[in-house]
């Protein structure tokens, strides 16, 4: 990075910003963002968030795990796969099998996964069971993927869990054509981890597709389909159905299929899937779905048909129609684990429903970590994704100037993203993530300029300059009108600005 490229935070401290772009430089992109410490945009935008942790202050503990992310970071990233689950199985095998010592409900889809396994956990919870939750990628620390209680498990337990089963990790390496990659070992971690506290339940979400991803060496009690669209088109299929055939495989003999709104093809291979398996079906619009909503301060009110009835009243703080869909789903999955519908007539209890759902959080989803003006961050990375966030940021903000900052991964749909955003941003300004999968700026500004013309795109390679850019252009509006800012196109994008902005 040039020097005109520093942050001005940085400009009496130049060898501190070095620093930290020298140790990231080194390290995978999929394991950890900038973190920037003290860094923020003009005015802190709060607290950092109790579900997002930060560095260990300790730092012997924060050594020990820069030690643990560069070892894992020597194996394949998330985007090398060799799709098979025989190196997994056989780390479960030597660990013998954790994941079978708790019933799990397993989630895949293309979209919602996350928030749809937070709101599950929260739900779990609610009714006091002990939840382990699995999801990725992460938004700013590699330790957010494995959650106990609610909660990412702390470094200290992070470094633990895999010094246990390092020498485990490295038999079933000797014994392979290829090592167990990033994924398969944090895999191993998560099931470990899960069986040692021990929890009541795990939530897993797929790291990609479904049969031959690594977590599907659990039998989920109940399997969760969100939304398919296409995404990961290369290692996918390139139609809903084709993607649908490979997510279908977690469905497993006996299971409860919750299915969310799918395309017509993708719908019957899933049905198809389950006739196979003798699994029971609920489907969104059918047995379970959204009765009404709206629109509140900070989020949405709910009524939800679940499979055992009505429940209203149901405050849910996250924005936009779709995690009110996300809801309908999380609520059917966890009234199915608890064999409401089939062992039990009666429906959960709203009360304590209502208190899970109030308490959800989802960070990096259409999460405001600003005022003055007012910066959304959404993690949106395909134009499914950003079509939804675009309808969301419509109903839910009332901005007069939108301004958008866009980095993107080069693997990515990255033109239909683009045109999704186009009649919502005012202008946009490109700009280029840590990761190594990040698209090149100049030809991201490419694109943008022939979706948006070419005096609607501004082009900001260093994310800090980026953030400044599109605050200063949405400041344009004046202190007390509507502008604003949406950072988004990818978790790394989202992930760096947190931290930018001092949520972290």
């Amino acid at each position: 990075m040039s020097d005109q490229n520093k942050p001005d935070a940085f400009d009496n401290e130049p060898d501190a910003f070095d620093e930290i772009i020298a140790a990231e430089a080194d390290r995978d992109p999929d394991l950890a963002v900038i973190e920037a410490g003290s860094r923020t945009l003009r005015t802190q935008g709060g607290p950092p968030e109790a579900d997002v942790p930060a560095r260990p202050e300790d730092p012997e503990v924060d050594k020990a795990l820069r030690e643990v992310e560069a070892q894992l970071a020597t194996r394949w990233g998330e985007t090398k796969l060799e799709p098979s689950v025989s190196r997994i199985s056989a780390l479960m095998d030597v660990l013998g099998d954790p994941q079978r010592s708790y019933p799990s409900i397993h989630i895949t889809g293309t979209n919602g996964k996350t928030s749809t396994a937070r709101m599950i956990e929260a739900l779990l919870g609610a009714f006091e069971l002990r939840t382990g939750r699995y999801t990725s990628p992460h938004v700013q620390s590699v330790t957010e993927r494995i959650s106990l209680d609610g909660s990412p498990i702390s470094a200290e337990r992070f470094i633990e869990t895999y010094e246990d089963i390092k020498p485990y990790v490295e038999m079933v390496d000797a014994q392979q054509e290829y090592r167990l990659s990033f994924f398969e070992v944090l895999t191993g971690m998560a099931y470990a981890a899960f069986a040692d506290a021990p929890v009541d339940v795990a939530v897993v979400e797929v790291g990609m597709g479904g049969s031959w991803d690594a977590t599907n060496v659990i039998d989920g009690d109940v399997a969760v389909v969100t939304p398919i669209d296409l995404d990961h088109t290369d290692r996918l299929g390139e139609t809903p159905a084709a993607i649908a055939t490979e997510k279908s495989g977690i469905i497993k003999q006996d299971a409860t299929v919750i299915l969310a709104q799918q395309p017509v093809d993708a719908a019957q291979v899933l049905l198809k899937k389950a006739v196979e398996v003798d699994a029971t079906v609920a489907r969104e619009g059918l047995e379970f779905g959204v009765v009404a909503r709206q629109v509140a301060v900070g989020g949405q009110v709910l009524t939800l048909r679940g499979l055992g009835g009505e429940y209203g009243e149901v405050y849910l703080p996250l924005h936009g129609p779709y995690q009110a869909h996300n809801a309908a789903v999380a609520l059917a999955a966890v009234e199915a684990f608890f064999g409401v519908g089939s062992q039990r007539p009666e429906p959960l209890d709203i009360d304590t429903v209502r208190k899970a759902f109030a308490a959800v959080s989802s960070p990096g989803r259409l999460e405001v970590v600003r005022r003055s003006p007012t910066v959304v961050l959404d993690a949106a990375h395909n134009p499914a994704g950003a079509r939804a966030t675009a309808e969301a940021v419509g109903e839910a903000f009332d901005f007069s100037r939108l301004i958008g900052v866009v980095g993107a991964s080069a693997d990515k749909n990255v033109r239909g993203l683009l045109e999704a955003f186009e009649p919502i941003f005012a202008e946009v300004v490109v700009t280029q993530n840590s990761s190594h999968r990040a698209m090149d700026v100049d030809e991201l500004a490419a694109i943008a300029v022939e979706v948006f013309g070419e005096e609607r795109v501004q082009v900001e390679p260093a994310m800090p300059d980026a953030l400044e850019a599109a605050i200063t252009l949405a400041e344009e509006e004046g202190e007390f009108a509507g502008g604003g800012v949406l950072v988004t196109g990818s978790v790394i994008t989202v992930g760096e600005a947190r931290l930018l902005l001092g949520r972290g």
